[in-house]
This record gives structure tokens, sequence and C-alpha cells, in this order.
């Protein structure tokens, strides 16, 4: 046995050492030189490539060489990408079941709450399970994601995903767009407001994601989308959509209108007053609702840098303006300024400006503002007078109307001197005058946009009706969806 023991100890002693020489025969990963370093971190700085200073002169990085700066995301860019992903959940719970609750009536304001979670959760799923990966991976065509590359967020992590953020982490990203994601289908929950069903909607929701959100986002938002002008050189379409104007206004806007107009009017609209039953919530997801777009807007950026800072100035400046603006035309037309008013003006200007933030400067955001106060005004009032549509709380008027708005001004007013990303593959386009070669994408954009809202939702609703029906019975509309649905009331007396 002593002489076994021995035998092994001396077999491990020769194992170890000749381990340890093939360790120290082994090359040793290249270095990265001090000038290298410090551009690392003078890329983190200017919110470029960090491993531009590490690639030879054929552009390729030797194996194994790598810095602090290339290999982790961001401190800076990540904390304020994450800050924006709050924000942005913030606008929806709740910003926007707060603004939309204030403003029906009060047997119906815990279904507004309820839908607005619903989705959230829903919306949750369905883009875990695989619409991120529909939306942003590459690999796939200009006009079909790649639903299986991310499916179930496989792969996305804490490192970048240089395809749309050099400093931000792959799994901050992902969350962030996942807060457009459920915001956009919730923002239709104002049109139809007070009369569908909890279960149709849910169902609605589920198949205008897959219909609707996820090819559009993806053709306007992916790395190789048809319709992503700034980034993609071989885009079929050069048009630009900074935060959302075509994605999410126009899209949830004109499906709006289609889908109130297959329901139908609420009974009693047009013979009975229907006020909203509180002003004060519905002006304090207002100000919750201004306060989340900077983090919708500037976040927008994916970066803590100068155009996220240009966003939030002309972020700024639209809502406030249009706020006043529309305001003001109410004072002159009715003789009183109405809180209504401002919180109208206030939301119009942040959806017109919401495709322009990052690529107007402060005097194109100032005419956005007047333009966004003026225009969505008479949608909400003449417009809907006139056509006797049943669009509850106008989110026609407003995101539609708003967002197709917004998405031609963009094409009128971008700068390269708010955004010099546009003088690189957009430099034949962008000219810097009103009627630049822009706005013919812009228009084609919006053409696109329309027909895919429009024709999606026709479909889909009329499948949820046959599958589960869209209006719950006239005996429960009568006695509010909060009781018949959910079980619960908004209020109760003392």
């Amino acid at each position: 046995m002593k002489h076994l023991l021995f035998t092994l100890s001396l077999l491990a002693v020769l194992l170890i050492g000749r381990t340890e020489l093939r360790a120290a025969d082994a090359p040793k990963p290249p270095e990265p030189t001090l000038e290298q370093r410090v551009a690392g971190l003078e890329a983190y700085l200017g919110n470029t490539d960090p491993t531009a200073p590490l690639k030879d002169k054929d552009g390729k990085i030797p194996e194994g060489l790598t810095t602090a700066a290339a290999s982790n995301s961001g401190p800076g860019h990540n904390g304020f990408q994450m800050v924006c992903t709050a924000l942005v959940l913030f606008m929806t719970l709740p910003g926007l079941f707060l603004f939309y609750g204030g403003l029906v009536r009060k047997k119906n304001i815990l279904s507004v709450i309820a839908q607005c979670f619903g989705i959230a959760g829903l919306v949750t799923i369905l883009w875990f399970l695989f619409g991120y990966s529909f939306v942003f991976a590459d690999g796939a065509g200009p006009w079909m994601g790649d639903y299986k590359k991310f499916a179930m967020l496989e792969g996305v992590g804490p490192a970048a995903n240089t395809n749309y953020a050099y400093w931000i982490s792959h799994s901050v990203f992902s969350m962030y767009q996942l807060m457009f994601a459920i915001i956009t289908p919730a923002l239709i929950l104002g049109a139809i407001a007070e009369r569908m069903k909890f279960s149709a909607v849910m169902l609605f929701v589920t198949l205008w994601m897959v219909i609707v959100y996820f090819p559009l986002a993806h053709w306007v938002w992916g790395i190789n989308g048809a319709m992503n002008g700034v980034w993609n050189a071989d885009a079929s379409i050069k048009a630009i959509d900074f935060a959302g104007g075509t994605v999410v206004h126009m899209s949830s806007g004109w499906s709006a209108l289609v889908l109130c107009l297959i329901l139908g009017k609420r009974i009693g609209f047009g013979k009975q007053p229907m006020p909203p039953h509180s002003m004060v919530m519905c002006s304090i997801g207002t100000g919750m609702l201004w306060v989340g777009w900077y983090g919708f807007n500037a976040g927008s950026a994916v970066a803590a840098d100068g155009i996220a800072a240009n966003a939030f100035m002309t972020t700024t400046i639209a809502a406030a303006v249009a706020s006043f603006a529309w305001a003001m035309l109410e004072y002159m037309l009715k003789g009183k300024p109405s809180v209504l008013g401002f919180c109208s003006g206030a939301v119009a200007g942040l959806v017109v400006v919401t495709p322009a933030c990052g690529f107007v400067t402060a005097s194109g955001a100032f005419v956005i503002g007047i333009v966004a106060g003026v225009i969505p005004f008479f949608a909400c009032t003449k417009l809907k007078s006139a056509f006797g549509y049943d669009d509850a709380l106008d989110t026609f008027g407003v995101h539609a109307v708003g967002g197709t708005l917004g998405a031609i001004l963009t094409g009128m007013l971008a700068r390269n001197s708010a955004n010099a990303n546009l003088a690189v593959n957009l430099k034949d386009y962008v000219k810097d005058t009103l009627f630049q070669p822009l706005l013919v994408e812009q228009f084609k954009a919006v053409a696109i946009t329309l027909v895919l809202s429009v024709v999606g939702t026709v479909v889909i609703a009329y499948i949820v009706k046959a599958v589960v029906g869209l209006r719950p019975t006239e005996e429960v509309e009568r006695m509010g969806l909060d009781l018949a649905e959910h079980g619960e009331e908004g209020y109760h007396s003392a």
C-alpha cells in the first residue's frame, strides 16, 4: 500500500509539473497598449465603438486582445437607460390609466386600470417568448423578423448588442423596448373605453402585437429593417422615426379608430352627457405622462449623450407650447381655457414631437408645438363631431392625427445640426430645407403604416368578434364594467 501511495504521489507531481510547463510555454494573450486603453475610455465619453482602438488595419481584433471598455457595458449610459426604462413603464402604470381613468365615468375606472395591467403582463409574455427576437434580431430579412434567435431572451445578457448601442447592456435594451411594446396597444383603450369586454381586449392585443406591432417595429427600428433609414444603408424606404411616430402613435391611433367604428357607439352616446368623472385624476395622469415621456424620447438615444440632451430639450418645448396653444384656442373660441384643454394639448405636443425629437432643433420643436396645439384640437372637436364616431377619449384625434402629423413634420424639419447621424446614410435626403427628399420617404412610411394598421385591425376585430365577442351585454354596459367584469368598485360611499 505504501508503494502504491508513493507511486500515485510521484505521478501527480509529474503531471502537475508538466501542466505548469505547458502553461508557461503557452503564448500569453496580447496586452493592450496604454494608448488603446485611453482610446477606449474616450470612446465611452463619445458614445462610439470601444473596440475600434483594438482593430488592426484590416479591421480585425487580434485574438485575446481586449480592454475593460471593450468588454463591459458603460455604467453611466447603462444607469441612464435603466432610469429611462422605468420612466416609460411609469407612463402606462400609473400615468396612462390615471389619464384615461379620470376621463371615463366612475363606473368604468377599474376596467381601464385592469386593461392596462393586463396588457403589461400579456405583452411581456409575448416579448419574452418571441417578440423581442422578431423585432430586433438580425439575420432575417428587412420585412420579416427572426423570431427564433433571441426567443425566450436566450443570449440576451449584460454585454451590449452593438447593433443598437455600444454601452447599454443587451438585457437593459430589451427591457427598454418592452416598455414601448406595452404602452402602444394600451393607447388603443382610449377609443374603445367603457364598451369592450376584458377577454376581447386581451385577445385583440395578442393578435394585434403579432400582426401589426412586431412587424412594424422591425421595419422601422430593426438594424436591417426596410424603413430604418438612419442605420440601414439598404433600406427600401429611407424614413426616420426617433421614438415612435409611426410605430407607436400612428399604429395605435389608426387602429383605435377602426376598432371603435366596428364596436359602435356607447349606449346613450350623443343623447346623454358623459363627462369625465375626475379631471383631477386626468391632470395627475397627464403630468405623469409628461415626466415619463422624457424616458420615452430622450431614452431613445440609447445613451446619455448630446442627442439625448437635444431630445430632452425639444420634447419640453413642443409639449409646453402645444399645451398653451390648445388652451388658448379654447379661450378664443369658447371663452374659457379648460384644464382638459391644457392636458390634451400637452399630450398632443408630446405625440407630434416623438418621431422628431432627436432630429430637430429647438426652433423646429417650437413649430411642432404650435402645429400640435392647433390641428389635433380641430380633429378632436370639429372632425369628431362632423363624422359622429365615438372615439371615447380622443385617441384618434391625438395619436393618429398627431402621429401622422409628426412623421410628416419630421421629414420637413430634420436637420443635420441636430443629429450628425443623418449625414451618414441620409446625406442625399436631408438638405436642411422644408421640402427635402426625406419628406417623400416619410410619406411612404406613413402610407404603409396606415394600411397595415387599418387592414390588420379589421381582420383582427372580426376574428375576436367571432371567437369571444367584442361587447358586453347592454345590461352590463349600463351597470358599468367594474362590477360586472372585475367584481369591484372604484369608489364606495362613506
